[in-house]
C-alpha cells in the first residue's frame, strides 16, 4: 500500500489558494495570489533550507488539472531547483486532460483510479496544491500524511484545505520546525479515529 502525502502552503486561517503568484488562481475573485512570495526573500536561514529540502524530495506526485498545468509550464526546464522532477511519475486527476509532452505523465479519470494506484506498487505519492483533489482524498479517507507550511498571515477568503466533506480523523505530529521569518513546518501522520471525552475525567 502506497502512502499519499499532502503537502500544502497554508495561511493561518487555512487558505491554500494561489500562493505562488498573482495570476495563479483567480477563481472566486481571489485577489491575494502570491502571498508566499514575501517570505522567499533569499535571506540565509538554515531552518528554511532544511524545510525546503524535505519539501522537494523526489517522489511520484498526484495533481489536479490546474496545478498540473502550472507545473507543466515551469518545472520541465527548471530541474536544477527540483532534482528528479522529470523522472518521477506525474499522475493527473482530470476528466478533460488526456495528454502531455512532459515525460512520465499519466492521467487518471476518477477517484477509483486513485484508490487502485494507492493499492499498487511502492513509494510515496505526494500531492501539491490541487484543492479539489485534496478534498476528494480527505472525503474518501486516502490521506496518510500531511506536510504543511503555515505562513503567519490571515486572508479571510480563498480555497481552504479542509471542507465540510472531510472525514473526521486524528493525526499525530511527527516533525516540526520554524523558520526565522515565522513559517512553521509541521508533519503529521494518520493516527486512527477521533476520540472524545470530558476534561478531568
Amino acid at each position: 500500500m502506497r502512502k499519499i502525502i499532502v503537502q500544502e502552503f497554508l495561511t493561518l486561517d487555512g487558505v491554500m489558494q494561489g500562493p505562488g503568484g498573482p495570476e495563479e488562481d483567480l477563481s472566486g475573485g481571489f485577489q491575494y495570489g502570491g502571498w508566499v512570495a514575501p517570505y522567499f526573500n533569499g535571506e540565509p536561514d538554515p531552518a528554511f533550507d532544511f524545510i525546503m529540502q524535505k519539501w522537494m524530495q523526489p517522489s511520484d506526485i498526484l495533481l489536479g488539472k490546474h496545478t498540473f498545468q502550472i507545473f507543466e509550464s515551469y518545472w520541465p526546464t527548471h530541474t536544477e531547483d527540483w532534482l528528479g522532477i522529470n523522472d518521477v511519475n506525474k499522475y493527473v486527476l482530470s476528466t478533460s486532460l488526456e495528454d502531455s509532452d512532459w515525460q512520465n505523465t499519466l492521467f487518471l479519470k476518477s477517484i477509483d483510479e486513485v484508490i487502485k494506484l494507492k493499492a499498487s506498487g511502492e513509494g510515496d505519492i505526494r500531492v501539491y496544491g490541487s484543492a479539489a483533489v485534496v478534498q476528494a482524498l480527505f472525503k474518501y479517507e486516502l490521506v496518510d500524511e500531511l506536510r504543511l507550511l503555515t505562513f503567519p498571515i490571515i486572508l479571510g477568503v480563498g480555497k481552504r484545505l479542509f471542507s465540510h466533506e472531510s472525514i473526521p480523523a486524528a493525526f499525530q505530529l511527527i516533525d516540526h520546525l520554524a523558520s526565522s521569518n515565522g513559517i512553521v513546518f509541521t508533519h503529521y501522520q494518520r493516527a486512527g479515529a477521533v476520540k472524545t471525552g470530558t476534561i478531568g475525567e
